[in-house]
């Protein structure tokens, strides 16, 4: 029983920048993984980047790493997505997702919680 809402998705130019937020709500104290995901058109769902809810360990695919950062607030049961540096190809519907438990962070069959989705679309 847990609930997660995406927000701050929307329209930018080549180059912006974007903080995309999910809050948790629920049973979060049985969280340990909590990750975002991204799906575009002729592609499959693709990992973005996770986070340790308590190690604060972070994880990032190479597609995004040196420009997207992952972070949580434990006691505001908030993730956030900071995207800079953002290009035409990350355009997606972006997703927050939460499990109790797993190995294999960047598998999105392992997350039981997923938010709505949240629009980004990124302008050349």
């Amino acid at each position: 029983q847990v609930q997660l809402v995406e927000s701050g998705g929307g329209l930018v130019q080549a180059g912006g920048s974007l903080r995309l937020s999910c809050l948790a709500s629920g049973r979060t104290y049985s969280l340990y993984t909590m990750a975002w995901f991204r799906l575009a058109p002729g592609k499959e769902r693709e990992f973005v980047a996770a986070i340790g809810w308590l190690t604060g360990i972070t994880y990032y695919s190479d597609s995004v790493k040196g420009r997207f950062t992952i972070s949580r607030d434990n006691a505001e049961r908030t993730m956030d997505l900071q995207m800079n540096g953002l290009n035409p190809e990350d355009t997606a519907v972006y997703f927050c997702a939460a499990r109790a438990g797993g190995d294999s962070y960047s598998d999105s069959f392992s997350y039981a919680y997923w938010g709505q989705g949240t629009q980004v679309t990124v302008s050349s």
